[in-house]
């Protein structure tokens, strides 16, 4: 990415001795790839497998231990089969934007947004709607501000906790906006890569509202492994097969290596947890600090690491 080449490259000129560089130009955890991850992926290397290429949706005992995921935390029964695991989440949107949308298509979003979403966007010739929120919403996007829209969108992006301002939508209010979408025709979008990374608040996942929504998701936040490049879809059946279609052209298959690792990860959960504690901390620093400095209005980060 270009701040972090920028960065690295202003590392290069400062002199010997000069104080730390506090890294702050990219969004990743401070902690690292989980122990149990770190021995599966050192047992793999080790074992004298190939770690050729796998199925274009991934192999199958890591979508099965992801639909055992959504059972464990949301008490939710999802089909293995719908489950497509990606080239880390940045893989998953254009797969998401080509298979549910057709050039010239509107896709609404909430302002301020991870910007990959419009960039992708536009580069696949769709067009984004953005609709300027506030602290009055928490920065999320309302039916009524989709209601306001005309032509009415081809879909909506979502993310909860958002990023860059860590909001969430109540699961009452994602219900809802899900309904909305389906009864209008409009293609539900959900980012959920902060997932894991909440703090009090209740929080749901698209999926357990609509069977036609894409849910994304990823390893890179709670579980620490940014740089392995893996993460999942939630499909709706009838797009499964033009998913696998593209990722097969597209990326060939997700990383082996890094699907190893990514399904030891679900069982680090004491180490996982222990890193949200930290974060947890960090949090309440900031919350005090923000308005000692000025800050007086502002919407808690909801979730964030």
């Amino acid at each position: 990415m270009d701040v972090i080449t920028t960065a690295n490259q202003r590392a290069l000129l400062l002199p010997a001795g000069a104080p730390k560089i506090l890294r702050m130009e990219v969004g990743q955890p401070g902690t690292g790839l989980p122990e149990g991850a770190k021995r599966a992926a050192a047992n793999a290397l080790q074992s004298g497998d190939a770690l050729g290429y796998t199925e274009g949706l991934g192999r199958g005992y890591l979508r099965e231990r992801i639909a055992q995921h959504y059972r464990d935390w949301y008490n939710l029964a999802v089909d293995p089969n719908r489950i497509a695991v990606t080239f880390g989440a940045s893989g998953a949107f254009p797969l998401a934007f080509l298979a549910a949308f057709n050039p010239g298509d509107r896709i609404a979003l909430a302002a301020p947004y991870y910007p990959p979403y419009v960039n992708i966007a536009t580069a696949l010739g769709l067009l984004p709607v953005i609709l300027p929120c506030g602290i009055e919403t928490a920065f999320q996007p309302t039916i009524a501000m989709l209601e306001a829209l005309d032509p009415a969108p081809d879909g909506l992006i979502i993310a909860s906790p958002a990023n860059p301002t860590g909001s969430m939508l109540h699961p009452d209010e994602l219900a809802a906006l899900a309904r909305y979408c389906h009864e209008k025709g409009i293609r539900l979008i959900s980012d959920e890569i902060y997932h894991g990374l909440t703090y009090g608040k209740p929080i749901a996942t698209a999926t357990q509202f609509s069977d036609s929504a894409i849910v994304i998701n990823s390893f890179s936040k709670y579980f620490s492994m940014t740089g392995w490049r893996i993460g999942w879809m939630v499909l709706p059946e009838q797009l499964v097969r033009v998913t696998e279609r593209l990722a097969q052209n597209f990326f060939i298959s997700p990383p082996h290596l890094s699907q190893i690792a990514a399904t030891a990860a679900f069982d680090c959960h004491d180490e996982l947890q222990a890193n949200r504690a930290t974060y947890a901390t960090a949090r309440k620093m900031l919350l005090t600090g923000l308005p000692n400095a000025g800050f007086s209005t502002f919407s808690p980060p909801d979730g964030a690491f």
